[in-house]
């Protein structure tokens, strides 16, 4: 069978081949804003419950409002803002503000994230014990190239992801790999420095060849050829 993995040999080559497709893939997800579900978590809830109908669109909307009137009148709840924040970007993600079909932001969908961008400064400036990742997670996309682009604020929402989630072993990898592309398209490349040798230091041996082209590519032009295999 070709997924027999009862051999020790075959289970390796294909988490192998499952790993470094996510490395790969990781960094162009998240720089240039296409959805998919990557490590990080770019699309974490992006729809949850709405399924992109009107009637799911409405119920945000109104838990939009809710949270809008909830830190005006508590302005130091930053478990409200992230969740204004969270509700802003579903908004931006559904009906005409954003096309399914190419991955774009419609002028109103911008709009929409501009708003969110604003609730989770204000989330960070209010500095939480414990940052909330999920939320981190769709601000990463929000920041990314094909959205607000802002590379050096999808790093900070990156490194909520890092800080939160990352372990010392090989499923960190793309976290960190993510985090090196975004620095150096931010231009933080001592940032991108060290987490390129994080990721490299967690991906297996025999894939870390292949990572390290595409970081000192990334490195060389800016982070944008992470987008090209």
């Amino acid at each position: 069978m070709l997924f027999d993995l009862r051999g020790a040999g075959r289970r390796r080559t294909i988490q192998g081949i499952y790993l470094v497709l996510a490395l790969l893939m990781g960094g162009g997800l998240v720089l240039f804003g296409i959805g998919g579900s990557v490590s990080g978590g770019l699309v974490d809830a992006i729809r949850n419950d709405s399924g992109g109908s009107s009637a799911g669109s409405s119920l945000v909307q109104k838990e939009e409002q809710r949270l809008t009137r909830q830190v005006a009148a508590t302005p130091k709840d930053a478990t409200a803002w992230a969740a204004l924040a969270r509700a802003r970007f579903q908004l931006a993600s559904q009906g005409k503000n954003y096309d399914q079909q190419t991955g774009r932001y419609a002028g109103s969908g911008i709009a929409r994230l501009r708003s969110a961008e604003r609730a989770w400064d204000r989330y960070l400036a209010l500095d939480p014990k414990r940052l909330d990742d999920r939320v981190a997670s769709l601000m990463v996309q929000a920041f990314s190239a094909g959205a607000l682009n802002d590379p050096v604020k999808a790093v900070r929402a990156q490194e909520v992801i890092v800080e939160r989630r990352a372990k010392n072993d090989a499923t960190s990898a793309g976290l960190y790999l993510q985090l090196a592309f975004l620095a150096y398209r931010a231009g933080q490349e001592r940032k991108g420095d060290l987490a390129s040798r994080k990721a490299i230091e967690l991906t297996p041996k025999d894939l870390r060849a292949s990572i390290q082209d595409r970081l000192k590519a990334a490195r060389k032009t800016g982070g944008s050829a992470s987008a090209n295999g």
